[in-house]
């Protein structure tokens, strides 16, 4: 059997087709060929039209069948991977009713403070695991507050995935996961928080049939079938979180095993057995994938909004016709430290380990007669992983402290500058593996599908193919320009 695995994300999605019985990838395919558009209206707002998801996935799913020719009969299961915390409003003919409010967008922090405030700090942290903060719940009562009549016309709220699964199979559900990362999970209760809906005067009926992450959720319509090319009626058999799916993709799936991503955001996700939270909501804690009443399995996220992202805009605002390669050869040549140049790289949007503060991007100690774009592309990767130092230690306060981080062989854990600043930062080994999150997605969609019958059996072909240890000669030049950027940190 094949299986198709889907990545939504904020910046392309990404198809991918794998053979079941050996793990390898059969067909691949991404759109656009350059990034989505984000529609800003206001200064941290960031938005997204789901219309523009599917009409991008359609491409990229059709790209695979090109390429399978007709193999692609055998795709036997989808499986779908997004980009977490959106807000998708439909009303009752299933039409989508105002753009998605994605995941970097800040205009709901206030509205997650005050329900801090008014749950209280214990009930949030102790039931909650996470202050509401900027999560799916308080972009939804800000959608109430500031667009009642939008507000009334929705029939059911969905994560960007959801609405996927929607248009694949017709029906509208989400999963446990999902509720758990829109900050609608009760942890102590096991189901949905009652407080958070009355609080914020949410229906329960707005919330969709609620689904296991691994399991049959519906079927492959036959029009839907027709225009992509694929078989009636195979199922949707996962869906998760991109986050909680890199883990999945990496095998990471046990306490004390740690994932890490670099793309337009940055993550360190570590899976663990203990409800632990932060006291101030720094890092977050969701339901893991192949969480259960038996053997739970939490993810503890750290996420930093401006990673990759901010080494795109240099890309493209630097004046140079450069690739992400020519970057990394660049930014090899200055020296650990950036001869004094400091990045802040907290530009797209309010950030969680700051308290959810929307800083902006700092760049400091820029000379213009010293620096070069050396100095600024190395700023730049080192003020990344600086970020992600920053945050594990906040998140060993919760009991992750990893010995080694696994990630995929993609974004910018392909700069060999970033993977050394990294490794040394934190002291931590880093392991590379060959897969990405749509051949996660598509490794979900054969346990769920019971194709794989445990999720032990559902990594074949998954290698590691590159690894970085600390460099002890460098260990110190890094520290010392560590503790310079935290000072910048602390003076803003």
């Amino acid at each position: 059997m094949l299986l198709l695995g889907i990545d939504l994300g904020s910046s392309s999605v990404k198809a991918s087709v794998i053979d079941g019985e050996s793990g390898k990838c059969m067909a691949s395919s991404f759109y656009p060929k350059d990034e989505m558009r984000i529609i800003a209206l206001k200064p941290g707002w960031a938005e997204q039209e789901p219309e523009e998801w599917w009409s991008n996935l359609r491409s990229a799913i059709l790209d695979c069948n090109n390429q399978l020719g007709a193999k692609k009969s055998s795709i036997g299961a989808i499986g779908i991977s997004y980009q977490m915390h959106g807000l998708v409003a439909v009303d009752k003919d299933f039409g989508v009713i105002r753009p998605s409010i994605i995941w970097c967008d800040s205009r709901a922090v206030s509205y997650g403070e005050n329900a801090l405030k008014n749950l209280g700090k214990e009930f949030c942290l102790s039931r909650l695991l996470n202050s509401p903060g900027n999560f799916t719940a308080s972009k939804l009562a800000w959608v109430k507050e500031n667009e009642p009549e939008l507000y009334n016309r929705i029939y059911k709220i969905m994560l960007p995935g959801d609405y996927v699964a929607m248009r694949f199979t017709g029906d509208i559900a989400t999963s446990f996961t999902g509720l758990s990362e829109g900050i609608f999970w009760d942890f102590k209760k096991g189901g949905l928080s009652g407080e958070i809906m009355d609080f914020f005067g949410f229906s329960h009926e707005i919330i969709p049939d609620v689904k296991e992450s691994f399991s049959v959720q519906g079927r492959l319509l036959e029009r839907v079938a027709s225009d992509l090319g694929l078989p009636v009626g195979i199922p949707v058999a996962y869906r998760a979180g991109d986050q909680p799916n890199n883990a999945l993709s990496l095998n990471v799936l046990n306490p004390g095993d740690v994932a890490a991503t670099a793309g337009t955001s940055g993550v360190i996700y570590g899976v663990t057995d203990k409800t632990k939270f932060d006291s101030q909501s720094r890092v977050n804690t969701f339901l893991h994938v192949n969480h259960s009443t038996e053997n739970q399995r939490l993810g503890v996220l750290l996420c930093i909004n401006g990673t990759g992202i901010l080494n795109s805009w240099l890309k493209r605002n630097t004046g140079n016709d450069l690739t992400y390669n020519d970057m990394n050869d660049i930014a090899s040549q200055a020296a650990p430290g950036s001869d004094g140049l400091s990045i802040l790289p907290f530009g797209n949007g309010a950030e969680r380990i700051l308290m959810n503060r929307d800083m902006g991007c700092r760049i400091s100690g820029l000379n213009f007669n010293r620096h070069s774009n050396s100095h600024l592309f190395r700023a730049a990767q080192e003020g990344i992983a600086f970020s992600f130092r920053y945050g594990l230690d906040i998140m060993k306060e919760t009991g992750i402290d990893p010995g080694l981080i696994r990630a995929g062989r993609a974004n910018m854990f392909l700069s060999p500058v970033f993977r050394e600043v990294l490794s040394c930062i934190t002291g931590v080994e880093i392991h590379l593996y060959n897969t990405d999150g749509s051949i996660g997605a598509a490794r979900g969609a054969g346990i769920g599908c019971g194709y794989y019958k445990s999720a032990k059996e559902a990594f074949p072909g998954l290698l590691a193919v590159g690894k970085t240890e600390p460099d002890k000669t460098k260990s110190v030049a890094y520290e010392e320009a560590y503790l310079n950027w935290k000072n910048l940190l602390r003076s803003v």
